[in-house]
This record gives C-alpha cells, structure tokens and sequence, in this order.
C-alpha cells in the first residue's frame, strides 16, 4: 500500500474503517515520514499496546477457570453480590457461567467501573454467558437475619436459579451454605476472576435499578443518586423524614433516629 499517495484525512478514514488491515497500515505509515503520519503511527502503535495489555488482563482474569476446567469442571459459575453497607435496599447477588474465556473489554470488579460501563458489560454478559440468574434477599429478610446470612440466602436463590447445574462455584468472600456443589471463596474474588466479575456486574447494575425504582416511590431520599449508602444527603433526608419502609432498621443510625422519634414512614 502507498499510503504516500493519500491525504492525512484518508489515512485517518482507512484507520477508523473495521474493514481495513491494520497490519499493512501500520508497516505503510513505518515508512512515511510525514509530520501529521507520524503522530497517526504513533498513536496506532499506543493504542495497539493498550489492546494488548487489556487482552493479557483479562487472560489473567480466567486463571481459576481454566485450573478447574482442566480438572473436568465445565460449568463454572461465579457468584457475588451487592448491597450489603446501604442503609436502605435489598441485598442483590447474581450467578454467572461464562463460555470458556470470553474478552469482554473492560470486565473488571463492578465498583471499579462507571454506570455507563457496567450497563454495557451487563448485556454483554448477558448475550454471552451460558447461564445467568439473579437472587435477592430483601430488608425484611435482613432485619430478620442479618446482613451476612441475607447475602449468602440471595446468593444460593442465584446459583439455584441457574438454568444449567453448575459443576463448581467461584464466589467473592465466603462459601455458600446448604449447597452441595462444591465451591471456592475468593477474597476479593471480583478482581480475581472473570467469572465473579461478570456476577457482581450483574447484581451492581440489578440493585441500582431497583433503588431507582424506589427513588420513584420515595423521592425525597434521593435512593437514585446514592442507592442508599450513607452519603451526606441521605443522612440528611433520613433526619429530616425519618426512615422508610425500605430502610433497614437494625442499622446504625437507622436505628438510633428510629428510637428518637416515631416520625418519617416508617
């Protein structure tokens, strides 16, 4: 190719063209030495290498996939949840099963990501995975429990949702009770497995959506800009409203405005 020929807006059409072959590009503009070609093959080159390096990372991301795949394991589901420090909402968990290794760009721990990155992974994962299910422990179960035994109850309603049996579970943080598959907790399991990655992308992006429902219901805690985490504002709408039917009550300082006043809806 005699990129030579072409104007720098050309060049930049062919670069942004999917049907082009980037490899012939890159070895035709190695040899223009034109000011404005030189910064295009700079900036392809950069860009290649941060390809690179998010393919070796997500690569890494199925280490534990692939160990247990070798064992004969072919069904490999990664389970987390989400919402378990809110002062208000259901705690969320989701169980995945990925095809094999499957480059889903930028899959990372779901608070790791912006909104608009995890609503994009959630269909991608979604389009992708063998098996996907959602499990939720509302506020009543977690006041009647705790939030611990909440969280792991949302999880198992996840992985028996699945629709294909799992042979092994991966899960972030602690095992699973009362399943008889077995399973492997990982701390920080979301950063170190591309299967719980894409579970707490799932659950993240699953509660969001059901505090913005709520937000609808009781505007004004501003449940859709916090998701009920202690942030200033809530703090403040929860000493000016009292709590909601929606707040948990056995938590700090839900339950102290709670005996101070019988106010709020709740």
């Amino acid at each position: 190719m005699n990129i030579k020929e072409l104007t720098l807006s050309q060049i930049k059409e062919l670069l942004s063209d999917p049907n082009t072959d980037l490899v012939i590009m890159r070895q035709a503009m190695a040899e223009d030495h034109r000011a404005g070609v030189r910064q295009l093959y700079n900036r392809l080159l950069k860009a290649e290498k941060l390809r690179e390096a998010e393919h070796r990372r997500l690569r890494e991301l199925f280490w534990y996939e692939e160990e247990l795949w070798s064992k004969g394991y072919i069904n490999v589901a990664g389970v987390d949840e989400a919402g378990r420090g809110p002062l208000a909402g259901p705690v969320v968990a989701a169980a995945v099963i990925l095809p094999g290794i499957t480059y889903l760009n930028h899959l990372n721990d779901s608070k790791k990501l912006t909104a608009d990155k995890r609503a994009s992974l959630e269909l991608q994962i979604k389009e992708n995975a063998l098996a996907w299910s959602i499990g939720i422990a509302d506020v009543e179960e977690i006041c009647q429990k705790n939030i611990h035994q909440a969280g792991l109850s949302a999880m198992q309603r996840a992985v028996t949702g699945l629709k294909r049996q799992p042979d092994y579970l991966l899960v972030d943080g602690f095992k699973i009770q009362r399943l008889s598959i077995p399973q492997l907790s990982l701390v920080k399991g979301d950063s170190l497995s591309a299967s719980i990655a894409a579970a707490s992308i799932l659950a993240k992006v699953e509660r969001d959506r059901i505090m913005d429902f709520y937000d609808r219901l009781y505007p004004q805690y501003g449940f859709a800009r916090h998701k009920g985490y202690a942030t200033p504002e809530h703090l403040h709408a929860l000493k000016t409203y009292g709590p909601c039917p929606i707040h948990r009550v056995d938590f700090q300082p839900v339950k102290a405005l709670i005996e101070q006043t019988d106010g709020g809806l709740f």
